[in-house]
């Protein structure tokens, strides 16, 4: 009976379409549940990413903030030498702060204000100063009974306190009209005693615009306070009806207010409501060092999650088109070919964009060889799939050659992206790093973060000096280079561990003197686990036995070599197909040994009233070189500027020290080599001027070292033993311009 019945029940129609209604009711809860927990996962993402995003940017403001000060800082240091050198003569020091304004447009005001009746006959009060009007600049003495700098802060903190500092920003109602800061340093005698406050008034308006040049959002916006929360700049124009800054002020200035630390607990937030019933979230933390102002970033939740929202509503959309779609595949069972058509044009498109990838990777690594007359580097890389996770690189920069080679973790697409990450962050850190555990510091730490599939890469980084073959390296579990020159030995390795395992692993360097001439050899272990139809791996003695063939046979330069192991490992798999990718690199390295016709010493103290004898020095050596007159100017500017550099910030304040200056010289070149044992200080990392720019647009800084780099061939900087070693270098090759000189010139 209750069998007859289901099947009346099972026929009746109804009962049909009550059923398949129920089925894809269940289906879309099911469904719309999904989709619920995966909007609240995304929103905890985005939360979580916010946070994140904002910490740069607020590091990132304050960097540039605090680097348009520094550049002012040092613009003030290379002056505060000139204007103490002329405490003698106070007449010169109105031109020497007239210069500090004129070829500054962001400063307003220059000024030196000197201790009561240090000059009794200007007066008991003595502050000459170089005032911006407009397009007008004039100098003037402005101290006076109403003006009495001595009870003013940056006299206190300069001369009372030593202590050099910026001030708050402030209107400048007397000249200028401008927002404005001020910055005052201590200046001193021959004796030591501190005689003047040496100061700029600097406008603020590149701050403002350095804190408002990008926005994330149309509603962003960034605030700059002074630490006791006074309102210093507002962006200049609000894109949004977004625009309660009094309302963020005033939040973050009241303690009672309830407010939280980010998530990486470097910036605290509040969150507010505008006039406009709009939820905002004010991220704020507070500079570094002097000046300690705060950088606020405000954003408002309607565009931090827009996105969201809007894939929310098409999630929604698309779930009813799908459930529609899924109805119609019920009736419909031709879709099932549909679907296979499209899974082929889907393998088509995978396929067509694997190529484009390994394309792209391939355009990533070093698309020549480097070839010269010391040194000729290539690399070779064979992928088991179409993209890789091995890298190479290399390139020269300041006659130092700069090389890596890595193995990532896994194979294909995976791998192949943390490839191309720490392929980058090698390129960026390493030009302006020469320190190859900090550029592994930097890229460990890059590959840190976000690694939750914890993917690790086996890394090598070397830097050579070419003109002398000290090699400097950073291993990071990589398979140890081989060197062969007399014979083949592994080059001596620290195993450290992998790139992107612990955030906080200390890297150590090594350093080796390598022979004159020399061949190195690295390699991942895609060749020494090359295995044949047997599973029997290809070794690292096969890879020495192979390399010392090449040596007995002469056959070492780098495409050669690689040629050779690359054959000798496919001769060994005897068919058997590649499972890792392969990559090799190959240094010949050669030091020419030229015979020195010159060679001469002087030995300096860091007193700058030394300089005429060192340009006494280098004119004895001019005139047994034969230099001719505009080479000698050259050479004594170049290496004027440099050494005093030296003199001025090698050793603390105060603190007596030896400079040593060796000139060496052949019938092809002359090198000046300067030697003190101060602090380590690479001048080449500073960063050229760049003179394309207008005086307005420049940054303070940098043209010493750009002197000296127009002015010589080659600038080399080395840390040896605790020394600084800083070499300049001239070719003595007669040019077209016939500045050179004339080598072993006969007197008629």
């Amino acid at each position: 009976m209750i069998k007859n019945w289901l099947n009346k029940l099972k026929n009746n129609k109804n009962w049909r379409v009550i059923s398949a209604f129920t089925i894809l009711l269940l289906a879309g809860a099911l469904i719309e549940g999904i989709s619920f927990v995966q909007y609240n996962y995304a929103h905890r993402l985005i939360e979580e990413e916010l946070d994140h995003h904002v910490e740069s940017e607020l590091t990132l403001k304050a960097a540039r903030v605090k680097g348009l000060l520094k550049s002012s800082e040092k613009m003030m240091k290379n002056y505060q030498w000139l204007v103490q050198s002329q405490l003698k003569s106070p007449d010169q020091i109105p031109g020497i702060i007239h210069r500090v304004v004129t070829t500054n447009s962001d400063v307003m005001s220059c000024f030196v204000a000197f201790v009561p009746d240090y000059y009794p006959e200007w007066g008991r009060l003595f502050e000459p100063a170089t005032v911006r009007q407009g397009d007008s600049i004039f100098t003037t003495q402005i101290a006076s009974e109403l003006h009495d700098y001595t009870q003013r802060e940056f006299y206190q903190q300069a001369v009372v306190e030593n202590n050099p500092s910026w001030s708050d920003p402030y209107m400048d109602t007397d000249a200028s009209g401008k927002l404005v800061t001020t910055y005052a340093m201590p200046l001193v005698d021959e004796t030591g005693k501190t005689v003047a406050a040496f100061g700029i008034d600097l406008s603020c308006q590149n701050i403002i615009d350095t804190l408002n040049t990008r926005h994330n959002s149309p509603s962003t916006f960034f605030l700059l306070l002074t630490e006791d929360g006074q309102l210093i700049s507002r962006p200049d124009s609000l894109h949004s009806q977004h625009s309660d800054v009094e309302t963020v002020v005033r939040m973050i200035n009241d303690s009672t207010c309830h407010r939280e630390f980010s998530s990486t607990g470097r910036s605290k937030i509040v969150t507010f409501t505008d006039e406009e019933n709009s939820t905002g979230y004010a991220y704020y933390a507070n500079m570094s060092g002097r000046p300690h102002w705060q950088v606020v970033m405000v954003c408002y939740d309607d565009e931090v999650y827009s996105k969201l929202y809007h894939m929310r509503r098409n999630m929604l959309l698309l779930m009813l088109g799908a459930f529609s779609l899924l109805g119609f595949i019920l009736y419909r069972v031709s879709q099932y070919t549909r679907r296979l058509h499209e899974s082929r044009l889907n393998k088509e498109r995978t396929d067509s964009e694997l190529n484009v990838a390994q394309r792209i990777q391939s355009e990533m690594l070093p698309r020549n060889s480097i070839t010269r007359d010391d040194v000729e580097v290539s690399g070779k890389q064979i992928t088991a799939q179409e993209v890789g996770g091995d890298l190479y690189d290399y390139f020269i920069r300041d006659e130092k050659l700069f090389f890596c080679i890595g193995d990532v973790s896994g194979k294909g697409v995976p791998s192949s992206l943390v490839m191309a990450v720490v392929h980058s962050f090698f390129r960026s850190l390493s030009v302006h790093e020469t320190d190859p555990a900090h550029i592994m510091t930097g890229i460990n730490e890059t590959a840190c973060e976000g690694n939750e599939i914890n993917m690790f890469v086996t890394l090598f980084i070397g830097v050579l000096d070419l003109p002398t073959g000290r090699l400097r390296y950073c291993n990071a579990g990589h398979d140890a280079p081989l060197i062969i020159s007399q014979g083949v030995k592994q080059l001596p390795v620290n195993a450290n561990l992998p790139v992107g395992l612990f955030n906080d692993f200390k890297y150590t360097q090594q350093h080796v003197q390598l022979p004159s001439k020399f061949t190195m050899f690295l390699y991942t272990d895609g060749l020494t686990e090359a295995s044949d139809t047997t599973h029997q791996l290809f070794g690292l003695q096969r890879i020495i036995d192979s390399a010392q063939q090449c040596l007995e046979q002469g056959q070492t330069s780098p495409a050669v070599l690689m040629d050779t192991l690359h054959e000798r490992a496919v001769q060994f798999a005897d068919g058997a197909k590649q499972s890792d990718d392969l990559t090799m690199v190959a240094i010949n390295y050669h030091r020419p040994d030229e015979a020195i016709i010159l060679k001469e010493t002087k030995f300096l103290s860091n007193d700058v009233k030394e300089v005429p004898e060192l340009n006494q020095f280098i004119k004895l050596v001019a005139d047994k070189l034969n230099l001719g007159h505009s080479l000698v100017s050259q050479l004594m500017l170049a290496v004027e500027e440099a050494v005093v550099n030296v003199m001025s910030y090698a050793y603390p304040l105060g603190v007596k020290g030896d400079i040593t200056v060796e000139a060496k010289a052949t019938k092809q070149w002359l090198k000046f080599i300067i030697t003190d044992q101060g602090k380590a200080f690479d001048p080449t990392q500073g960063g050229d001027a760049d003179t394309t720019l207008s005086a307005e647009d420049r940054p303070i800084g940098g043209l010493g070292i750009l002197l000296v780099q127009q002015l010589m061939d080659s600038i080399n900087y080395e840390r040896i033993d605790g020394n600084n070693v800083l070499t300049l270098k001239k070719d003595l090759q007669p040019n077209n311009n016939n500045n050179n000189i004339i080598i072993n010139k006969t007197k008629k």
